[in-house]
């Protein structure tokens, strides 16, 4: 792709995650209302994810016609070059009222997210990039400080698929590498706190595409190391951090 396309599809994409957020914001505000379903345990959606998935297909549509769009909620089928959604990422946090969930879409080209944007609407930030074009903080282009001496703190990804002897493997190999871990239960929003800084990497061996693919790509433009495995059957892994992160806790075969 060439710049040109990957800096008008950057736009794009901020514009329509910060659409959608202003969209889910309000479902947010009158979450009380909401009727919830349960897909498996722990793992809830509402007619806010719904429709707000709705709207982003119908934005993307409106504006690359023809173009395959997979999301959580509607589903859909990955092409050579598509459009992933996933209209409200941590909606447990959602519901709980916490502030940390989020609007991620990414754009993955041969199997390789290249474009991602992520909203935070509760917290009035959003990050966007694409892959040699730089990030957009806020809609403004935004450039990474120099990074300061390690935090010592990462945010560990959870959910229903961990296998739990993987995950106390990888918690054992950071605390013995001298990190500390934070566990947000929303990938997108951790993803972004890495990409700004705020930690010094995000971790989650077992995900989903729709979860990662904005993250990934404003990781990558950011500037950080970023790993990710595809399990199969809809399964993936992503390892995002600084260089001594990886060496610290990347698996072998990764």
């Amino acid at each position: 792709m060439s710049p040109a396309d990957l800096v008008a599809r950057r736009a794009t994409a901020a514009s329509v995650v910060a659409d959608a957020a202003e969209m889910a914001l309000g479902f947010f505000r009158d979450r009380g209302r909401l009727a919830i379903e349960t897909k498996r345990p722990r793992d809830f959606v509402t007619a806010a994810d719904r429709t707000v998935e709705r709207h982003v297909r119908a934005r993307l549509a409106a504006l690359f016609p023809g173009e395959a769009v997979l999301g959580e909620e509607e589903g859909g089928e990955p092409a050579s070059r598509f459009w992933i959604v996933d209209p409200i990422d941590g909606t447990s946090n959602f519901l709980a009222g916490s502030p940390l969930w989020g609007v991620s879409l990414g754009y993955v080209v041969d199997g390789e997210p290249v474009v991602g944007a992520v909203d935070a609407p509760v917290l009035r930030e959003s990050l966007a990039g694409a892959t040699g074009c730089g990030l957009l903080f806020n809609g403004a282009p935004f450039a990474p400080e120099p990074r300061a001496p390690s935090l010592g703190v990462v945010s560990l990804g959870d959910g229903a698929d961990d296998d739990l002897g993987e995950m106390v493997a990888l918690y054992s190999r950071l605390r013995h590498a001298g990190w500390y871990a934070h566990s947000y239960h929303c990938t997108s929003v951790s993803m972004m706190f890495a990409a700004l800084g705020r930690l010094d990497g995000h971790l989650q061996p077992r995900t989903t595409l729709w979860d990662m693919a904005g993250g990934v790509a404003i990781c990558r433009e950011a500037g950080l190391a970023v790993r990710t495995l595809d399990r199969g059957n809809g399964n993936h892994g992503v390892w995002a951090g600084t260089k001594a992160v990886l060496d610290a806790c990347l698996p072998a075969g990764v």
